[in-house]
């Protein structure tokens, strides 16, 4: 939920790696004890949506009070931040004249938070001499539950824009918007920043956005499900290709999907909630599904009531990913500006609970991407990270394999994101973007002196998804 605003025309708005080989682990008494204490040292409590999941490789950095210490970020990394409730933070861009820059901020508000519709968060950058470049919000819309809510800005230096042009210093300001709005409290949330740069074209001469594209609805993907679970942030959300996807969501929480859509290419996504067992009343924005694309800059939101009967919300037609898009206005064509993932966020308001109970409830989603892929455009230099703005054979293989870079936040049962799962593996990077190359590592459980199967195959998961978490800089590097 958010838009964007700019102050041109054209500004709206390391870790380690694994290698191949085989990972043998020899499990002992003394080790199924550690293990079991492992699994107990953070409990879910039943019935308590999974909070978000930060990228496991985020830098953790603090943000400045003023401009003159703002810490700089680095294109091709996330970082861990945190945002007071009545002031504003300052980081720091150094840039060229010719790439463009984008900075996303997903806001996260701490446990037991009260938010109102109107608040929400602000993302500008500026330049040295105080020149705004452009601005996003987000709010919590009117879903009455504090979820993550990401916002945006940009530094842009192609064909229509005005300023904000030269190489230098600039500043990335973040701050609430609307605090201590009526009903909301004023605690600090955290924050996780995603800094992406995109080279210029080699000639970049469009000043007008495409011209007519298919706006027609698009038909319903049908078929019999296939489960997957969501996951619980950016960088673990579960990857999905065309199709029925079925998962399960509780009140209050928010669940991670993404999707690869190539140059050329139209997305198009519904999402429906079962009908409830018991309960009465109606709450008048229950299922809330946020878009995203490949730098996490919000596209478009469609949401739904609930009375206890089935039902759904659909993106509004979309159109086919154009590099020119950025020449239009309002996100929701402009955002359509690049190939890569692109991210669904699908909230269930927590007013929900008090009327039909905790859940979990039935999700259903309904993806259709369609559209023969063109060429991408010709860039000048790589973009940071690299193959961010493309869809690679490996992405769709992790699409349809349903890979996760997380553990799975699905709402049901324990047990249930493992279940959901069944049709793929446990694939991803902590950056939550496609890699390029298959994981070949093969994993051996032996069990020895007296461990259960149960136990070796817990631990054989964690060390797995640790695994699969680190390969993004692999990526990044050269």
């Amino acid at each position: 939920m958010g838009r964007r605003t700019g102050a041109g025309r054209g500004a709206r708005g390391h870790g380690w790696t694994p290698g191949r080989g085989t990972v043998t682990l020899c499990a002992a008494a003394a080790l199924a004890t550690i293990v079991a204490h492992a699994v107990r040292a953070a409990p879910v409590t039943e019935g308590t949506p999974t909070p978000y999941a930060f990228a496991e490789d985020d830098t953790r950095v603090e943000g400045a009070t003023v401009t003159t210490d703002a810490v700089r970020l680095d294109p091709g990394h996330t970082y861990r931040s945190a945002l007071p409730g009545t002031d504003r933070r300052y980081y720091r861009l150094e840039l060229d004249s010719s790439a463009n820059a984008y900075v996303s901020a997903t806001a996260v508000p701490g446990a037991g938070a009260r938010v109102s519709s109107a608040d929400g968060l602000k993302v500008s950058v500026q330049d040295a001499g105080g020149t705004t470049c452009s601005t996003g919000t987000a709010h919590f819309g009117a879903t009455g539950s504090p979820h993550p809510i990401a916002a945006w800005a940009s530094r842009e230096t192609g064909a229509g824009t005005y300023g904000c042009k030269g190489a230098g210093v600039y500043y990335v300001v973040v701050e609430r918007r609307a605090p201590g709005s009526s009903g909301s409290t004023s605690g600090d949330w955290d924050l996780e920043l995603d800094y992406v740069s995109e080279p210029a074209l080699d000639r970049d001469d469009a000043t007008t956005p495409p011209g007519s594209w298919d706006s027609a609805t698009p038909e319903a993907v049908l078929g019999d499900a296939t489960r997957r679970a969501g996951g619980a942030g950016f960088a673990g959300a579960s990857a999905l290709g065309q199709g029925v996807w079925q998962d399960t969501v509780r009140p209050g929480q928010t669940l991670f999907y993404k999707v690869p859509v190539d140059w050329g290419q139209q997305l198009s996504a519904t999402v429906e909630m079962g009908s409830s067992t018991g309960g009465d009343g109606f709450v008048g924005t229950a299922l809330a599904m946020s878009l995203y694309n490949p730098v996490r800059a919000h596209v478009d939101d469609a949401d739904a009531g609930y009375n206890g009967a089935q039902t759904s919300a659909a993106l509004a037609p979309l159109p086919p990913v154009d590099h020119a898009n950025r020449r239009a206005p309002g996100d929701r064509i402009s955002a359509m500006r690049f190939a890569g993932w692109y991210y669904l966020a699908v909230h269930l308001g927590a007013p929900v609970a008090d009327r039909f109970g905790e859940g979990p409830f039935g999700l259903t989603l309904r993806v259709r991407v369609s559209g023969t892929p063109v060429s991408a455009p010709a860039y000048l230099g790589r973009a940071v990270p690299r193959d961010v703005f493309g869809v690679t054979a490996g992405d769709r293989e992790e699409a349809a394999a349903g890979a996760t870079g997380d553990a799975g936040a699905s709402g049901g049962e324990p047990g249930a994101g493992a279940t959901a799962r069944e049709d793929g593996g446990a694939r991803g990077d902590g950056s939550g973007r496609g890699g390029t190359e298959q994981d070949t590592g093969t994993m051996r459980l032996v069990a020895a002196g007296g461990i259960g199967t149960g136990s070796v195959l817990v631990l054989g998961l964690v060390l797995w998804t640790a695994i699969a978490r680190r390969r993004a800089r692999d990526r990044w590097a050269g």
